[in-house]
């Protein structure tokens, strides 16, 4: 379950009055009980998702106003909040906000229509002293965050899967050999907790690999082994 939360922010910078709307995907569902302007979008496949590589920037000057949209990909609340951060420290302003919907909600859109997961969207807006209107705003700030995104090289993601077997000492060789193969991350042994003369590897490995994993660790060894999954 994905979670999109909008998030207008303000600050001050020098004589230029510009406007800064974020909105970002995040896999933190607890963020969506902590703040207001959230909705809910299920994930088009479960177990992965396509992000991007590399934070990007896109600017377009419309009637006067300079628009900057920046896109940056996220983990969690934690690592999209910081992204936030390092933007406001560059952008700096003091406003008292678009009318209502004209940011956020379109910003949001874009990400809806993209199809891209983890990822956050800011965009700033450097009055130019030309109103643009309810409909100008929407499609200004929604414009810029989709061109932003469709610019960005993107990545597909695939799910880890906490995985553990109980191993003989002898079998650690075939064991780590098939690991090796399907390119596990965070190996851990852990002595005290199998049977005597056997031992606990746990590790992560892609959730369309999992039972592919285990029924090569099988087809390998020579006697039954168990697999656990979290």
């Amino acid at each position: 379950m994905r979670v999109a939360i909008t998030i207008p922010t303000y600050h001050q910078h020098c004589y230029h009055c510009h406007r800064i709307y974020t909105s970002f995907f995040s896999a933190a569902a607890a963020a969506s009980r902590r703040r207001r302007n959230t909705t809910m979008a299920s994930t088009s496949k479960s177990g992965e998702f396509t992000t991007i590589q590399e934070k990007v920037t896109f600017d377009k000057e419309i009637k006067k106003s300079k628009f900057i949209a920046i896109a940056g990909p996220i983990s969690d609340e934690k690592s999209a909040m910081s992204f936030l951060s390092q933007v406001g420290e560059q952008y700096r302003s003091n406003d008292d906000g678009e009318p209502s919907g004209t940011a956020g909600k379109p910003i949001q859109s874009a990400i809806d229509s993209s199809g891209i997961d983890r990822v956050m969207v800011v965009v700033i807006r450097y009055f130019g002293g030309i109103k643009l209107g309810t409909g100008g705003l929407v499609r200004a700030y929604g414009g810029v965050a989709s061109e932003c995104l469709r610019n960005a090289p993107r990545c597909l993601v695939k799910t880890k899967v906490p995985m553990g077997v109980e191993v003989p000492f002898d079998l650690l060789g075939v064991l780590y050999h098939q690991l090796q193969s399907f390119q596990v991350e965070g190996i851990k042994q852990d002595y005290d907790t199998g049977k005597d003369g056997t031992t606990m590897v746990t590790f992560k490995v892609d959730f369309d690999q999992a039972e592919k994993l285990e029924e090569a660790v099988k087809a390998n060894c020579s006697r039954e082994l168990k697999f656990f999954k979290r």
